[in-house]
This record gives C-alpha cells, sequence and structure tokens, in this order.
C-alpha cells in the first residue's frame, strides 16, 4: 500500500470552530477528530464530545463545545490546565488524571498505568508515558516513568492511541490493533524524529497524526522524511 502524506498548513486560530475535522468511520457511526494544537484533540461521538489535554493557549475553550469527557495525561501545565478544564466542564463533565494530577485538581477520575475503565460507555486504557533518554538533569527524566498517561481508547471496533508526553518505549510493543496514533515530535521533552519512526514500527497503527510540535521546526520534517520508506501507513500534517 502506498503511504500517504496529508499536509494542512495551520498559522493561527482564534476559536476552536474555525479547525476543520477528519471523520474517522467507525462500526457504531463517525467519529470526529479536531486537532485543536499543541497537545490538544477533540474527539465526537455518538453524541459525546470528548477532549485531550485541553489548553488555554492552544485555542479559544470558551467557544468549544462542552465536555463529556475530559483526560489529562499528566500533571504539567499544557496538559492540566485547570482553566481550560473548567471552561468546558458541565454538570456530569467526568474528568480523567492522574494521581499526581488529581492533587492539583479535584473531583477527577484517577487512572494509573495498566488500569482498564469505562466512561460515558467508552473503554479507556491507561498505558504508560515516560522519558529514557531525555533528561532535565543526570537520573531526572523530563517524564519519570509512572507518572503520565497514554490512553487508547476505543470507538466501536477502532482504537486510538494518544501517546502523552513520551520516548519510544518498550512499552509500545505491546500496543494491539491501533488504527490511529497520536505521536508527540518534541525535543527534548520528547521524541526526535528517529525515535517517533521506532515508536510507528514498533506496534504499526493504520495512521499517525504526528502532534505535539511547532510548525517550521526540523524534526517534524525529518520524520516526514524518515517515514517515506514506511509502507502502509498514512502519516497525517495537521
Amino acid at each position: 500500500m502506498k503511504q500517504t502524506l496529508t499536509f494542512l498548513t495551520i498559522l493561527f486560530f482564534v476559536t476552536i470552530s474555525a479547525f476543520t475535522a477528519d471523520i474517522i468511520k467507525t462500526s457504531e457511526g463517525d467519529l470526529s477528530i479536531t486537532c485543536v494544537g499543541h497537545a490538544s484533540v477533540m474527539m465526537e461521538f455518538k453524541g459525546l464530545v470528548i477532549h485531550i489535554d485541553p489548553f488555554s493557549r492552544a485555542g479559544d475553550y470558551t467557544k468549544t463545545p462542552k465536555a463529556d469527557l475530559i483526560l489529562s495525561t499528566h500533571h504539567h501545565g499544557d496538559h492540566l490546565d485547570t482553566g481550560a478544564i473548567d471552561a468546558i466542564k458541565k454538570e456530569g463533565t467526568i474528568v480523567v488524571l492522574t494521581e499526581i494530577a488529581s492533587t492539583s485538581y479535584a473531583g477527577g477520575q484517577v487512572m494509573k498505568n495498566g488500569e482498564t475503565k469505562t466512561f460515558k460507555g467508552l473503554q479507556i486504557e491507561a498505558v504508560p508515558a515516560y522519558n529514557i533518554k531525555h533528561q532535565r538533569s543526570e537520573g531526572n527524566p523530563y517524564h519519570p516513568k509512572g507518572e503520565g498517561n497514554g490512553y487508547v481508547i476505543t470507538f466501536g471496533d477502532k482504537r486510538i492511541y494518544i501517546a502523552g508526553d513520551t520516548e519510544n518505549i518498550p512499552e509500545m510493543k505491546n500496543l494491539k490493533a491501533i488504527d490511529i496514533a497520536f505521536l508527540p515530535v518534541n525535543l527534548p521533552y520528547t521524541m526526535n524524529a528517529e525515535m517517533a519512526k521506532a515508536a510507528v514500527l514498533s506496534f504499526k497503527p493504520k495512521i499517525v497524526y504526528p502532534y505535539h510540535f511547532k510548525f517550521g521546526e526540523s524534526q517534524l520534517e525529518q520524520f516526514v522524511a524518515a517515514m517515506k520508506d514506511v509502507e502502509g501507513i498514512e502519516l497525517r500534517i495537521r
């Protein structure tokens, strides 16, 4: 199968409604995916609105649809933006947090690495997200093992992997039947181009969205170039 490279240049948007959603067909209806920016993603499915790592600098969350489910991958401010969370909460909203994040935002549901839970009828798996190589100082990784989550969300017959802030860790080889993966390409905090390619090859999703990057950064360009010889995987840049 020939690889597809899809490019969309985004300069600036004031509101999330200005973004174009990708529509994914599932066995239970359409899944709408909106790449807001940074590490922020919004999904809509069967009347539910799901926000992952909403961040006020990525979009105007006073104008987005209110959330039924919010997933935070870890406690850093660009992934646990309490102002953005409060802007999109409504009665009945479930906020899923890591254990550390729960000390900064009350009332959430805690998930630890390895746990699987169901929220709003959606199966959510919390998987590891951490650094091995990239460190603030010797023995002090940017994201220590056990603190952050990636999430695998099941929508009908489709499995979506949101990696969070992570490198190409060994646990990625345990990911099964991933249809769509969001992988961070953001030095020095997450992966460089070769790490991101190695991550893709370790579990072979059907579609890959690089995220948590800045347009014009060389690592994104290098990742696109590195993926040119990978067959059967669609690379989408949003």
